[in-house]
């Protein structure tokens, strides 16, 4: 256990991060090649006024199409789920110890306290995701394997983050596994779904869409 330890805590992190950083690159250039420059629509005519009834109604079908119109339960957990996902690791004061001692970068860090609730809201979302998969019909019927393991790699560097911080079972074994596991997760980002909440920002700034982030130029290639 203590080669593995000290394998986890050292080379593996620099392999992981190299994997990650070189993985979200090529993942960029290729969505990139998947794409091509907008081609200007120029209108000849400007389109009839709409009146300010209709421009509500086209506002309700908006939102009715959404992910929060037509599930808010769902999108709002999704979103305190990346939340928590996103700031409970980069905050933790354990890990901007550790930031700035490798790289000597300086990050804000989050009391305990508060990384203790991020990460229990953390797991609660993914057990409901978990049971979303195994309860619904129809979204148990698209679930493969796949799936649950992406789920799994999600979890467990918090859920073992939160054993080792409060030294439950064996210390060493438990903050192993929990190097381990966050290494897993950093690899498989740029190749999984968990890289959507990376790639996320890419199709927001390239791409043209009401949901942009600004005028983007690219659209998908045909």
């Amino acid at each position: 256990m203590q080669m593995l330890y000290e394998l986890a805590r050292g080379p593996l992190v620099w392999v992981s991060a190299l994997i990650f950083l070189c993985g979200i690159m090529v993942r960029a250039m290729q969505l990139f090649a998947l794409t091509r420059r907008k081609e200007r629509i120029f209108c000849p005519a400007r389109p009839a006024a709409t009146t300010g009834d209709e421009k509500k109604i086209n506002m309700i079908v908006a939102f009715q199409n959404t992910l929060i119109g037509k599930n808010p339960i769902m999108a709002i957990v999704t979103v305190i789920f990346h939340s928590c996902l996103f700031l409970a690791p980069l905050l933790a004061l354990g890990h901007s110890l550790l930031i700035y001692e490798s790289w000597r970068i300086s990050l804000p860090s989050l009391p305990d306290g508060m990384i203790d609730v991020l990460t229990m809201v953390l797991v609660a979302c993914a057990f409901f995701f978990l049971m979303r998969r195994i309860v619904i019909p129809r979204v148990q019927s698209i679930s493969t394997a796949y799936d649950y393991v992406v789920l799994f790699l999600t979890a467990v560097p918090f859920l073992t983050g939160f054993f080792a911080y409060h030294q439950w079972f064996d210390y060493k074994t438990v903050i192993t596994l929990h190097m381990l596991a966050g290494e897993a997760m950093l690899i498989a980002i740029p190749f999984s779904k968990i890289g959507h909440m990376v790639f996320f920002f890419f199709v927001r700034v390239f791409m043209g869409g009401e949901y942009g982030f600004w005028r983007g130029n690219r659209t998908w290639s045909q």
